[in-house]
Parts: C-alpha cells; sequence; structure tokens
C-alpha cells in the first residue's frame, strides 16, 4: 500500500516559515493570529495538470482556491512540456482521478510529462480519489515522482498544508527557506540552528584579535572550514593559512615538517626547506589533531609560542616567525594531559580562546539543509540527479545519530544521488532504514503533529528548556511556541522554569511577549 509523503520537517507546518508568510503567528495549518485576519495572502500560482477530466472538478478549484492557490489547468502532456523555464521555485498537481491502471502506463512515458516530473523547480502532489491508492500503477507513478498525496475530496486546511509543505522543499531546495532576517553565518558551512548562529558570534569575536584558538569537536563538524572563517575574518585574511594534520605524519618526520631543515641537516637534505611554521608566516597555522603531536614537537612548539623564534634542523640561528596558531582535535586533550602524553603548559597555550562545533545530532532542521547543499553541490556527478528527499528520508535522517557527522551525511548522500530508483531520495537509498517496511497508516495531520511535538521536545532540550532561545532555534515566536506546547501538552511538564513561569499569567489573559 503506498504511503502519504508526510510533511516530517520540524515546523514544516508553520506557513510563517514554508510558504511565505511574513507574519510569524501564522497557526500552523489553521490559518493566521486575529491581528493579521484582515490581510489576506496573495494567492500562490499552480499548474492543475488534468489528463482526464472528473465529475468534481469545480469542487477542487473551489478548495484550492480556499486554500490561497491560483491553479491553470493544463489537460495535454504536450502543454507541460511547452511550459517557460521557472524563475522561482513551484508547485504542480497531478490530477489522477479520472485515471484508471492501464492509461497511468500509458501517461507515465509521455514525454511532456516526464520532463515535468524531472524538473528541479517543480515539486509535483498527487490528487487521488478513494480506492486508488490500491492500483498499482498510480501507486508507483505516485512513489516515484510526487513529493505527497491528498485523497480528494478534502478540506481546504488539509490542502493547504500538503501544498504548503511541498512550496517549502521547492525553495528549500532553491537555497531560499522562505523569509526572516538572516542570522550571522560562518563562511563555507551552513546551517541556521541555534548552536551555529552562537558559534558564529564567537568566531566573529575570536577573528578580531590574534590570540590562539582552540577548535574542540567530533570527527566531521567542519573544524578545518571554522579554522579557515577564522582566518579569513581576521586581520591576517591576505596572508597564508597553513594547515598540517599533526596525526597522519609519521613521529620521526613531524619536526622537519614543523619547523623545516638546512641543507645538510642529516643525509639526503640537499637543499635547505621551510617548515610549516615558517610558511605561515604573517598569516595563521593550523594544527588539526594536535593531540597527536609528538612531545619532541610539542618542546618546540612551545618554545615558539613563548619567544615567537624557530630553529631549523642542522641550523644554528633562530628565526623570528610571525603566525596565529589555530589548533583541534576531536580527542579529549585534558586526558591526554592527565595521561601524560600532552603538556599541560602547551595545553594552556593554545587553549586562550576555546569553541565548540556542535555535532550534527544536535542542529535540528541543519540536517535538511546541509542535505539539501549536498544534493545540489554533487549534481553534476549523476547522469539523473534526484529532486529532493521522501518525507520518510527526511525523518530517519532526523532521528538518526550521525557518529560521523557533516562529512557521514554528504557521503551517504552522495552514494544515495547515484543508488536512487525514483526522483526523490528515501530512507532506504541512504541505507537509513526500510521505507516500505512500516505499512502502519498515518494520516498526514497526525504526523504533521508528531514531527511539530519531537521538533519542539528536541529544541526545549538543547536550549535547557529556556523557551526564548527554543522559539529563536525553531524561527517562530515566543507567542507561537507557547501556543504549540499548550496544543502538544507540554506546558506542564516543560515550563519549570523561571523563564515560562514568569510569562504563563500573561498567557492566561491572552497577552505574551514575542521574542
Amino acid at each position: 500500500m503506498l504511503r502519504a509523503r508526510q510533511p516530517v520537517l520540524a515546523g514544516a507546518g508553520d506557513r510563517s516559515r514554508w510558504t511565505g508568510h511574513d507574519n510569524k503567528d501564522c497557526i500552523p495549518g489553521g490559518g493566521c493570529a486575529e491581528k493579521s485576519r484582515m490581510t489576506r495572502p496573495c494567492p500562490h500560482p499552480l499548474i492543475h495538470f488534468r489528463p482526464r477530466p472528473c465529475g468534481d472538478d469545480a469542487a477542487l478549484e473551489r478548495a484550492l482556491r480556499a486554500a490561497d492557490w491560483k491553479p491553470r489547468i493544463l489537460d495535454d502532456p504536450g502543454d507541460l512540456a511547452n511550459l517557460p523555464p521557472r524563475a522561482t521555485p513551484g508547485v504542480a498537481l497531478l490530477d489522477l482521478r479520472g485515471v484508471d491502471d492501464a492509461f497511468a502506463e500509458e501517461l507515465s512515458t509521455q514525454p511532456g510529462l516526464a520532463a515535468a516530473l524531472a524538473n528541479p523547480g517543480l515539486e509535483w502532489v498527487a490528487v487521488l480519489r478513494p480506492g486508488q491508492r490500491s492500483v498499482p500503477a498510480l501507486a508507483g507513478l505516485v512513489r516515484a515522482c510526487c513529493r505527497d498525496f491528498v485523497v480528494h475530496p478534502c478540506d481546504p486546511a488539509t490542502l493547504s498544508v500538503v501544498l504548503g509543505h511541498a512550496l517549502g522543499m521547492a525553495r528549500l531546495a532553491a537555497g531560499d527557506a522562505g523569509g526572516g532576517a538572516a542570522g550571522p553565518r560562518i563562511d563555507g558551512m551552513v546551517g541556521d540552528s541555534g548552536g551555529m548562529r552562537r558559534l558564529a558570534c564567537r568566531v566573529a569575536r575570536a577573528a578580531g584579535c590574534g590570540a590562539p584558538v582552540f577548535l574542540a569537536g567530533e570527527t566531521g563538524t567542519g573544524k578545518e572550514l571554522v579554522a579557515t572563517a577564522i582566518h579569513r575574518a581576521s586581520r591576517r585574511g591576505g596572508m597564508p593559512f597553513v594547515g598540517i594534520n599533526c596525526g597522519a605524519i609519521p613521529p620521526s618526520l613531524m619536526q622537519s615538517e614543523l619547523f623545516g631543515y638546512e641543507r645538510g641537516a642529516f643525509t639526503g637534505a640537499n637543499q635547505r626547506k621551510l617548515g610549516r611554521v615558517e610558511m605561515a608566516h604573517g598569516g595563521t597555522l593550523f594544527l588539526d589533531e594536535v593531540a597527536d603531536l609528538p612531545m619532541e614537537s610539542q618542546a618546540s612548539l612551545l618554545r615558539f609560542l613563548e619567544e615567537g623564534r624557530i630553529q631549523q634542523l642542522g641550523g644554528h640561528e633562530s628565526i623570528r616567525v610571525d603566525a596565529r596558531i589555530v589548533s583541534a582535535t576531536h580527542a579529549d586533550l585534558w586526558r591526554a594531559v592527565d595521561e601524560g602524553r600532552f603538556r599541560a603548559d602547551l595545553y594552556h597555550r593554545l587553549r586562550v580562546i576555546e569553541l565548540r562545533i556542535p555535532p550534527l545530532r544536535e542542529r535540528g532542521n541543519d540536517i535538511v539543509l546541509l542535505a539539501q547543499h549536498a544534493l545540489r553541490r554533487h549534481a553534476g556527478e549523476v547522469t539523473s540527479r534526484p529532486k529532493g528527499f521522501t518525507a520518510c528520508a527526511l525523518r530517519a535522517m532526523q532521528a538518526y545519530s550521525w557518529p560521523g557527522n557533516v562529512r557521514e551525511l554528504i557521503n551517504r548522500v552522495r552514494e544515495a544521488m547515484v543508488m536512487a530508483e525514483g526522483c526523490y531520495i528515501s530512507a532506504r537509498d541512504l541505507q537509513l532504514g526500510d521505507a516500505d517496511g512500516d505499512q502502519e497508516v498515518v494520516t498526514i495531520d497526525l504526523a504533521r503533529r508528531e514531527g511539530e511535538r519531537a521538533a519542539i521536545e528536541r529544541a526545549l532540550a538543547r536550549n535547557a528548556h529556556r523557551v526564548g532561545q527554543a522559539a529563536d532555534e525553531l524561527g517562530i515566536s515566543r507567542v507561537t511556541l507557547y501556543r504549540l506546547m499548550l496544543r502538544h501538552g507540554l506546558h506542564v511538564a516543560r515550563t519549570g522554569t523561571p523563564e515560562a513561569s514568569d510569562d504563563r499569567p500573561a498567557m492566561a489573559k491572552g497577552g505574551g511577549r514575542n521574542a
């Protein structure tokens, strides 16, 4: 049986974020708050492909217009092929209510429809009549080519949620999240979660001084990207950025790699060689996996940090070098100090400013943003690029712990782009579960509520139940978050903080403070 492509993005039902509304107090699936009901939003354009008329076409058109959509009806697949290139992402409706099994197989081979279904700027939503989900040809067509589907007749609120989610995903694939002021960002990194915004602020402050910076974070979180961003934003941005992986060089060669050598210093030293420290003069030296630095090199590095001078192997004079040190490791450096593998005095010299890079599992919707970014970035590697991710894939990605972090996510997406059989990447393509193994029937409204509740619980947990910070991370106002917490029964168990209790009397009177 074909499962609905439920909207499962945290906040996907929040139309203020995904469907272009500017008012942050929109109620998911239920229209805007009282203060904005007098201003009706402009209808969104919609391509309505109807290969065969159905008896209740007028009812569907009324429901679409009631849900703030302006349909353009097309009956011939050739008309789809003649559509001009879309300058902005959009949504198209595949109306299959008048299509039987035999005609569905013929329809899927029409060149015009095939080209339109593969258009990366369009997200398709199918319309079925009751009972059509069990038709094999129709089920296969919807599963392979559509973002979601509805069974008509249905109410305008359901259409609003499904079509709004499809438009949000189209905008996300085009790099437009659909509104909101951009927060601070780290050059070269993708993400807008609360943790990444806080890190971006700390990176900007660290770049403004010349003190050594220590980056702590798990493998694959992007420590070198952060180091590069610090260098580019600093006054040394126009000078060299030199990196070295301390764990990838044999201990016997580390001293010469860092500090260089003079001609004749040892057998085979036929000419003078600059070390990485001297190469970074005037710029930044990035020491990745610094916990693996040998003891001999630790002593030489400490001397450089204290005196600003180095001495090459075989040399007799010290050389003055001006280079800023940025170091990083995925290991517990203080534990290495306790075990005698790392010098305590060097530890304190390197860790003047410490920045912690959050793991991917703590970054909420950044997982989806990064997956979409990887899909666009590596599109040239495959002949037939998938248009996006199924709802089950989005749910699986947000539930997975990502021990390899961003590097693992990018590699899984690249593999899935090659192996995916349909227009959308599924959880099975990502090797994150069997999308077809779960045959439980879940309504769109239930899936939206479950995803909404899970997103709120995760945001509250990550922000120590501080409602204001959680609302900022979710991209909604504090008032909207309170309303959603009340709807999901989270106000009793989750608002025990002083911040929350101070605001509850105002809520009881119908007031509240916007974040």
